[in-house]
């Protein structure tokens, strides 16, 4: 799907166990550092519980927008799994099963497929199949939208294959980069008047301050934004922070 370049990518991390602390999201992490392997970055992210009507409530409100959505979790064929269904009701489609799922399930168990395992084919009518290169079960998407299992070994060379296959386009396009230094001895109400310069004189730029609790008081200091405007927003933060009597240090 190259016809057009969305705004943002973004992430939907479905599962109770998740907020319940039964597992550790590990999928988060995972999606950024695939994307910023790929020259690109993760807009946002939410993390949804087993509420079928809540799922597919933020799935409506995010098929509205262009954004590249991956979906984690609730894909399978239990009684609890309602990603599946709650897409459908998102994208006002009907379930159908997809024959080309049902021969992937089928490739991989035979007469096992039946009755159960099949059920994993049944999709949001006109989806299109997302290869599992672990057990052949087929994620799916629809549109921008990305389904994949909850489970890391699956969901993530899925998610790799969907970003070569679909967006390779897009790899190290953005006019991006971020710059930050460690500012040392210094607490953050020190340097306000510092950061309100930043961002009123880099309008393009999103300016960060990261206070370290450690042994000694450290703020990490940084903007992020197009190359150009980073250069001079970290240099004159570099300045400002030498005339405010401060020692930093640069980060590489």
């Amino acid at each position: 799907m190259t016809d057009s370049i969305p705004s943002r990518f973004g992430a939907i991390i479905i599962g109770d166990e998740i907020l319940s602390g039964k597992r550790q999201d590990g999928h988060l992490a995972k999606v950024i550092s695939l994307l910023s392997a790929r020259g690109l970055s993760l807009s946002w992210a939410e993390y949804l519980g087993d509420e079928p009507a809540h799922i597919s409530t933020t799935l409506r409100r995010t098929m509205q927008s262009s954004d590249i959505v991956f979906c984690f979790g609730g894909i399978g064929a239990t009684p609890d799994d309602y990603t599946r269904q709650a897409a459908a009701d998102a994208a006002e489609l009907v379930i159908e099963r997809h024959p080309g799922a049902v021969a992937e399930i089928e490739a991989r168990f035979g007469e096992g497929a039946y009755p159960k395992r099949v059920l994993m084919a049944d999709f949001p009518q006109g989806a299109e199949l997302i290869p599992n290169p672990v057990n052949r079960v087929p994620g799916f998407s629809l549109g921008r939208h990305y389904f994949m299992p909850g489970f890391p070994e699956m969901a993530w060379p899925m998610t790799e294959w969907i970003l070569d296959t679909h967006y390779a386009h897009l790899f190290h396009q953005q006019d991006f980069s971020e710059a930050s230094i460690l500012v040392f001895d210094a607490g953050e109400s020190q340097l306000i008047d510092l950061m309100n310069s930043i961002v009123a004189n880099y309008p393009d730029l999103k300016l960060f301050s990261l206070p370290k609790l450690d042994q000694r008081r450290t703020i990490e200091l940084g903007v992020k934004g197009p190359v150009k405007t980073v250069e001079a927003g970290i240099a004159e933060i570099r300045t400002g922070v030498t005339h405010a009597g401060f020692s930093w240090s640069p980060i590489l």
